[in-house]
């Protein structure tokens, strides 16, 4: 008795796993080609500046330490949303972003505008003991960020390599950053870093 095609793939573990494949990487291409060409996702939003050293030296913690499995950085544009964190989050204030921060997971609140909502000294004492100033919160504090200081000895290599990607860094931000964060505590590199989030949007 003759098989039918779709008997034959069914059965072909691995022609049924190209084909999946194919059909996933045509549903991709259909969704990102088009903003390719659409400028709004390409071009910085108007008053967006790149990171000083500082602050990314505090990006970089904020990764280390795992705040991105919690908190999420990008708002949707539904009212139950910007109604609690402020205006949804458009393509161009991410641009100059390597990688995205953007997040899923909101086991604490959305931190994408986060910037001068709070105190650097309010930012501090949760960093240090969350439960100081939020007692329900079930964030880990970070204690060490106070001791550990930052020696700057990468700031200016990180600082070419997201250059390389597009990031307007000039030679003068790259020459001083070593001097710019070296003997700063990561505390403080991490509290420049959330106060930076969200406020380049007018």
């Amino acid at each position: 008795m003759k098989r039918n095609v779709h008997e034959i793939i069914e059965k072909n573990v691995g022609l049924l796993t190209v084909l999946i494949l194919v059909a996933i990487s045509f549903g991709a291409m259909v969704q990102i080609t088009p903003l390719m060409f659409q400028q709004q996702t390409m071009e910085p939003v108007e008053g967006l500046r790149p990171y000083t050293a500082l602050e990314l030296e505090g990006r970089d913690i904020y990764i280390r330490e795992g705040c991105v499995g919690c908190h999420s950085q990008m708002i949707r544009p539904f009212r139950a949303e910007t109604e609690r964190y402020g205006h949804y989050s458009v393509a161009g204030e991410s641009v100059w972003e390597h990688p995205f921060l953007w997040g899923s997971k909101r086991t604490g609140p959305d931190l994408a505008r986060v910037g001068g909502r709070y105190s650097d000294a309010w930012h501090i004492a949760h960093l240090r003991n969350p439960r100081d100033v939020v007692p329900e919160s079930n964030m880990p504090g970070f204690p060490w960020l106070l001791e550990n200081k930052l020696t700057g000895e990468d700031t200016a290599q990180k600082m070419e390599v997201f250059r390389g990607f597009g990031v307007p860094y000039s030679d003068e931000d790259i020459a001083g950053a070593q001097a710019a964060v070296r003997g700063k505590t990561e505390m403080e590199a991490l509290v420049a870093y959330l106060q930076s989030l969200g406020t380049h949007l007018k």
